[in-house]
């Protein structure tokens, strides 16, 4: 079976935060980014969201007395410090790199812009999509989801900690069975964590899959793109 030519990758800001979860680790980044760039020189069109989890998580920050739409935007921030800092990895790794915000960031980075971000795709830049959506109340998952209907890319890679979708936790249930393929409305009819009910939903409505796998297995993410057996397929 072929591979597939053109996916949205998600990753969360903690993978890049390594073993601390904060801020950036140097080998942990280079390791995510070598990945992706093997993906990207097999010749498939790479678009990627980063969380920011590792610099400001707004889920976790109730207690400070802000307002909900200025923690977004902190989160924002956040994202896009990622963003940039993975496609300067990108290009020292010898691969093109794009970044563009929601947001206005000029100079920092290119305001979105789809066709421009489709037209970069297919010369071969890797491109990083900062800034979720650019709206307050929408997760990196539903900007990950958007981005990618927007591209037409093929499928959705959502990168965690776990080799895939489980019915409970299995961080604190042995007896947790995994998923090898689940449909959008197991997922919201059970309430799996797999994306939040937005992503899920805009998924769901354009029929573009989801593939849940562990990022932390070596190659996992190139297996997937070759359409092995990894993770948790949603569709």
């Amino acid at each position: 079976m072929s591979r597939y030519k053109r996916i949205l990758l998600k990753i969360s800001g903690e993978a890049l935060g390594g073993e601390a979860g904060f801020g950036i680790d140097g080998p942990r980044a280079r390791q995510i980014v070598s990945e992706i760039v093997e993906v990207s020189q097999l010749g498939v069109e790479v678009g990627l969201v980063v969380g920011g989890g590792n610099f400001f998580r707004g889920v976790s920050s109730d207690g400070l007395g802000i307002e909900r739409a200025t923690v977004d935007a902190m989160g924002m921030l956040a994202t896009t410090i990622n963003a940039l800092a993975v496609a300067d990895l990108i290009r020292a790794a010898g691969v093109p790199a794009l970044v563009q915000s929601a947001v206005g960031m000029e100079p920092l980075a290119a305001r979105y812009e789809r066709r421009g971000a489709a037209a970069a795709l297919e010369s071969g830049s890797i491109v990083v999509f900062a800034a979720g959506t650019g709206n307050p109340y929408f997760s990196t998952d539903t900007a990950a989801a958007l981005r990618a209907i927007e591209m037409k890319s093929e499928i959705v890679f959502k990168a965690t900690k776990v080799d895939g979708v489980y019915d409970k936790d299995p961080m604190k249930h042995n007896d947790a069975r995994r998923y090898e393929k689940i449909s959008y409305s197991e997922v919201l009819e059970k309430g799996l964590a797999v994306m939040d009910l937005t992503a899920v939903a805009l998924c769901r409505e354009n029929r573009l899959p989801v593939l849940v796998f562990d990022l932390n297995e070596p190659g996992s993410l190139r297996r997937a793109v070759e359409r092995e057996a990894v993770g948790t397929l949603v569709s």
